[in-house]
């Protein structure tokens, strides 16, 4: 290549002397001389751009460590963001192993995933070449200080550390290949790994600053043969693992509200329904924090017998509101779980009270639940024959929105369920199906004549 760009310099070079002759003086020679070697170096890196590697039989004696890595890049994320990456600094040290993290995008068939990917640049120092190495990763969150350092978890289990001392922290891992040499060394930034952000589990949401550290492990031993670390700050949109604790303990003490304003519904508080609130509290608030000491067994005493007096002394919650936060900060499944407990509540005495199941439906609106889990929930827990006051609509399922013809379709559905349910082998689901059946009769017979009144 080189050769070839010989003579294309001596014809320039004779077209200058052509049409500028008095272009060739002492100094106009010397900037013609840069301007030709400046020119020939950016034509053979234009070429060399159009010419694809070729892959030699044994790659790691015959490339360099730099290529290596390219070749790994294309090979395990082909279709990564490519960019040309500028010169290092010259405030780096080139003498050690240096990184950094960078915004870029990867594109996995037809979506496109945010990602952080991680250069180096610098020297590796080894006491033998030829040596198999092992790139990794991980990330601390350092948002509150050195000494509050927290790591980053894993998202996946493909990136957690089992063996490590957090089985759930980040840690990234993959095959470099050998080192050709005792003394490596990468010129230019070169990106060794693109990590999705979905990956990343971080302590808490909003701001956060992060240390990656990046090591160049031996294969075979283990040893750590080169590091570097550097700081990336990022905004993270999700819950972190420690904010999902916090929700979590704070979910279950709402959800001890909403028991007992379930239970205080018809003015009443009964004993069984305190202690079966009582229990669950015992078993979801204290086993969620950890190792439990008699003094936090005596608060949460204290703090129930304080739940109890309020509701005794005719004293109300305002449920919406206390919803609208579980909402905000419980996922679907913990919400199924509070209504469970309430219904169980409205259960413990016997029979539900119409204030109960009033408030009931409610709380399942206000949670934002699918109203048919709910009902088939509520069938199970609360069956009819329990119901003290029985809504027909609201058994059923039967809302103000639906048209006549809508509900025909949906009690015939009804039917069909219950129907089926009348030879089951246990006499108790048998009793119910038969007075579901009855309570499907009366509102055919109810829609159908308004249907004929309408008519």
């Amino acid at each position: 290549m080189i050769r070839f760009l010989i003579p294309v310099s001596i014809i320039l070079a004779a077209t200058v002397a052509v049409f500028f002759p008095g272009f060739f003086s002492r100094s106009g020679l010397t900037e013609l001389a840069k301007r030709l070697r400046f020119g020939i170096l950016s034509c053979r890196s234009k070429l060399m751009e159009l010419v694809d590697p070729v892959v030699l039989k044994n790659l790691a004696d015959k490339l360099s460590f730099s290529r290596l890595i390219d070749y790994i890049k294309l090979r395990f994320f082909p279709e990564a963001e490519r960019e040309r990456l500028p010169e290092p600094s010259p405030l780096i040290d080139m003498n050690a192993l240096n990184c950094r993290v960078r915004w870029t995008k990867l594109m996995e068939d037809t979506a496109v995933f945010d990602t952080l990917s991680v250069d180096i640049c610098g020297t590796i120092h080894v006491e033998n070449d030829m040596r198999d190495t092992i790139l990794q990763i991980s990330i601390v969150d350092v948002t509150d200080g050195e000494s509050g350092a927290k790591v980053v978890q894993a998202n996946v289990p493909q990136w957690s550390s089992p063996g490590g001392p957090d089985p759930s922290a980040f840690q990234y891992r993959a095959e470099l290949g050998k080192l050709p040499q005792k003394v490596t060394t990468l010129s230019d930034w070169t990106t060794i790994a693109q990590l999705r952000f979905d990956w990343f589990l971080f302590p808490r949401k909003g701001n956060r600053n992060l240390q990656f550290i990046t090591s160049v492990l031996s294969a075979d031993s283990g040893e750590e043969l080169a590091s570097a670390k550097c700081s990336f700050t990022c905004e993270n949109p999700s819950f972190g693992y420690l904010n999902l604790q916090e929700n979590m303990e704070r979910t279950n003490i709402l959800a001890v509200a909403l028991a007992f304003a379930v239970s205080a519904a018809d003015n009443k508080l009964y004993d069984c329904e305190v202690e079966l609130i009582k229990n669950w509290a015992r078993d979801n608030i204290l086993e969620n924090s950890g190792q439990v000491s008699d003094n936090d067994e005596r608060k949460l005493d204290k703090a129930l017998e304080n739940t109890i007096a309020f509701f005794r002394g005719g004293n109300k919650l305002d449920t919406s509101e206390i919803c609208e936060e579980i909402v905000v900060i419980a996922p679907v499944a913990q919400r199924y779980d509070i209504l469970e407990l309430c219904l169980y509540v409205a259960q413990a005495k016997g029979s539900a009270a119409a204030e109960e199941l009033a408030i009931l439906k409610d709380m399942a609106d206000w949670l934002e639940v699918d109203p048919e889990r709910f009902r088939i929930m509520m069938d199970k827990v609360l069956p009819v024959d329990m119901h003290e006051v029985r809504d027909v609509e609201s058994i059923l399922g039967i809302t103000s929105d639906m048209s006549k013809e809508r509900v025909r379709t949906h009690l015939n559905k009804e039917y069909s369920k219950w129907n089926s349910r009348v030879t089951n082998s246990d006499p108790n689901i048998q009793t119910q199906a038969d007075q579901m059946l009855k309570l499907i009769a009366e509102a055919r017979t109810q829609y159908t004549a308004d249907t004929l009144v309408s008519g």
